[in-house]
């Protein structure tokens, strides 16, 4: 009976034995874990000072956790605070106007993804369902603009801003983005083609013209797709510094980015106010990051469901 029963066991319990852990997931773990930690060791650095005096920090700049802890760093940055507060706490005593340039940042975002996703779902449509003369050769070069990086045309938006008078001005900010980008036009087409044409076919016998169609049966269908195109251009439009630096240097039109840039080189003393900065970072990340918790793994799909399909 013994016998009977260790032959019964011996198979489950070679299995068992035999299930060990190979040297090449153990190097993928590695590297993985490695990954991880490169890539959110800033993010901890940032808040690490945005919890630190700037004194305490600077006397020990080598700790990796907050030194000297305190929370009036966003306070300061929220304008709670006085200027003698904010010195005696070891910052500059500079003040960052954080309301007024979270609304201007929200202007130009909202502006952007309003008209990017509106005129790019008209392009990509007309591109996916329309017939007229030399549609893909149009449409080949213009996706070409895929491969043109965006500092080539830099000087030349700028130039045409300027002799519109555009400077200083949220449309000169919002211009060279507002109406479309390849990327937006060619993800649409890409879940536009996919549709069944049978549906456009039906609502035009019901008496649809073209803008029906595309208002009635395309969009409504297409809610992910198009929702995705305005997260990704929301999260580009928020984080851009290099040409609302370049046109929007006015106070009245300055986004978040610049202004932290601003903040960073107007401080009297030697060493930048590092604690203020990193605070006012973090708030200038929360926008971007409460969307991708609540909408990240939607966007994820949507981009290989349309990359697939």
């Amino acid at each position: 009976m013994t016998a009977n029963t260790s032959t019964l066991m011996t198979p489950s319990t070679t299995r068992r034995r035999g299930r060990k852990i190979s040297l090449g997931k153990i190097i993928a773990w590695v590297v993985v874990i490695a990954s991880l930690v490169i890539i959110l060791f800033p993010f901890w650095w940032i808040i690490r000072t945005a919890l630190s005096t700037q004194r305490e920090m600077l006397a020990a700049s080598e700790s990796l956790g907050p030194v000297g802890f305190t929370t009036v760093n966003f306070a300061r940055v929220l304008g709670q605070v006085d200027t003698a507060t904010a010195v005696a706490a070891g910052g500059s005593g500079q003040k960052i106007d954080f309301l007024l340039y979270l609304r201007n940042s929200i202007i130009v975002s909202g502006l952007t993804v309003a008209g990017q996703v509106f005129f790019s779902a008209l392009a990509a449509y007309a591109f996916a369902r329309l017939t007229f003369p030399l549609r893909d050769k149009i449409f080949f070069l213009y996706i070409c603009g895929l491969m043109i990086p965006g500092v080539v045309t830099l000087i030349p938006n700028f130039i045409l801003i300027r002799q519109l008078h555009w400077e200083n001005t949220f449309l000169g900010i919002i211009a060279p983005t507002f109406l479309m980008t390849p990327f937006a036009v060619f993800f649409l087409r890409q879940f536009f083609l996919g549709i069944n044409k049978e549906l456009e076919e039906a609502a035009k016998l019901d008496g649809c013209g073209i803008f029906g169609v595309f208002r009635r049966i395309i969009l409504p269908i297409s809610m992910p797709p198009v929702t995705t195109i305005g997260i990704l251009t929301f999260v580009g439009s928020w984080n851009a510094y290099l040409w609302p630096f370049l046109v929007g240097q006015n106070e009245n039109v300055r986004v978040l980015t610049t202004a932290l840039a601003v903040f960073r080189s107007q401080t009297p003393q030697g060493a930048p106010d590092w604690t203020g900065l990193m605070a006012a970072t973090i708030i200038s990340m929360l926008p971007t990051l409460i969307l991708f918790m609540v909408v990240g793994r939607r966007v994820v799909n949507n981009i290989q469901f349309t990359g697939f399909k």
